[in-house]
């Protein structure tokens, strides 16, 4: 009388090809990535309410940005400013919605992260750190968007 186990939740199988566990560990995968795109969300309410302010820094003129150098993107610190509240408001308004698991919030969060994205690279000359920064970050939040499976896709 053989006895034959039954592999753990947690564990595969000896035998080869065991879809149980292929499927445990897609879930496991598809759990990181429903994390990121939670995550990606705050990301985009925070560095939407920071691109406001440093909006608003830009459109104060004060003495808070300072040019480095010269740069072929030339604008006035008074249209960075409009450009980073406009962008950051929008950028907030989308990291809201995809808190609430709003549709259109996936496409438009990667659309305006490509945007932020391009915005800071073009504003490297007056904050070159944070600009950096912000970019690693528009980054991470693209790829945790385009990374989402919509459940009627994974099946």
């Amino acid at each position: 009388m053989s006895q034959h186990a039954e592999p753990s939740p947690g564990r595969p199988s000896h035998g080869g090809g065991d879809a149980s566990w292929a499927q445990r560990s897609g879930d496991r995968t598809s759990g990181w990535v429903t994390g990121g795109v939670v995550f990606a969300g705050v990301l985009l309410l925070l560095t939407g309410a920071l691109a406001v302010l440093q909006g608003i820094a830009a459109i104060a003129e004060d003495d808070v940005y300072a040019r480095v150098g010269t740069y072929i993107y030339e604008m006035s610190l008074t249209g960075w400013g409009i450009v980073h509240v406009v962008l950051g408001a929008l950028v907030f308004v989308t990291g809201y919605g995809l808190l609430k698991d709003m549709t259109w919030a996936r496409m438009a969060g990667i659309v305006l992260a490509s945007l932020s994205l391009i915005a800071q690279f073009l504003f490297l000359p007056y904050s070159p750190v944070w600009s950096v920064i912000m970019m690693a970050i528009d980054v991470f939040v693209i790829w945790a968007l385009a990374s989402r499976q919509d459940s009627s896709a994974r099946a």
